[in-house]
């Protein structure tokens, strides 16, 4: 689990992308928290949030990859409950071997 968090390729389970969500939204409150108490700008709490961003985009992709489509299809609205709920394929797709384990045939 986290073997590769800042990286677009291979896939993800759901629960790690539940984990990351709850990270992100973690590390943003703390960011805010951190830059309202210095009296910091909205600039400076955004270029903070740029590692965050980038984390959640591309655990995200990976979530997509999952399902066997693009990453590109997280920007579709309301596409994350969906990588949240839906099932990933079973056994390896194009993007990959299947995070649970099951690329065995029995």
């Amino acid at each position: 689990m986290f073997a590769h968090p800042f990286s677009f390729e291979g896939r993800i389970r759901r629960t790690e992308y539940w984990l990351s969500t709850i990270i992100v939204y973690i590390y943003a409150i703390i960011v805010g928290f951190i830059v309202g108490a210095n009296n910091g700008s909205e600039g400076m709490m955004y270029f903070f949030l740029i590692p965050g961003y980038w984390f959640i985009w591309a655990q995200g992709a990976k979530r997509c990859h999952d399902r066997d489509n693009s990453g590109w299809y997280q920007i579709i609205p309301f596409y994350g409950l969906w990588m949240l709920f839906g099932d990933g394929d079973a056994y390896e797709n194009s993007y990959g071997p299947d995070p649970k384990g099951r690329n065995v045939m029995s």
